[in-house]
């Protein structure tokens, strides 16, 4: 195969994705790899619908969002439209992410606390225990 070109193993190693993941991509329509017989072959704009895919999942953006999105490349509009889009689900996505990291901060803060408190406790329970003996 040429660089151009990549086959389905040759995608999976060097996205560290799945054949599976692949055709899942491929059956939702966000992928389009030319047909060899039975082989999937993986064009430089699949790959890098894949890199923004695989972006776009890490970011939380849904399947649905991705599609959309990569579909507004086509608009004619020097990805204007697509590039806006992009940054408008991209800052609420941020906002939802800061929100649970504060969430999950203060979670774990009380878990410290209630950790502490425990291990107080079996301290002070574990001394009159040794006392008794």
């Amino acid at each position: 195969m040429t660089k151009e070109i990549l086959t389905i193993r040759q995608m999976c190693d060097t996205y560290n994705v799945t054949p599976r993941t692949l055709r899942f991509y491929e059956s939702k329509e966000l992928l389009f790899p030319a047909r060899e017989g039975q082989k999937r072959l993986f064009s430089k704009r699949d790959r890098a619908r894949l890199k923004l895919i695989l972006r776009g999942k890490r970011f939380g953006f849904s399947l649905e969002e991705i599609r959309q999105l990569l579909d507004l490349y086509h608009i004619g509009d020097q990805q204007h439209t697509q590039l806006s889009r992009t940054y408008e689900i991209g800052r609420e996505r941020l906002a939802d992410m800061e929100q649970r990291h504060e969430e999950l901060g203060l979670a774990i803060d009380d878990l410290r606390e209630q950790l502490k408190w425990g291990e107080n406790m079996i301290t002070a329970n574990a001394k009159p225990n040794k006392a008794a003996e």
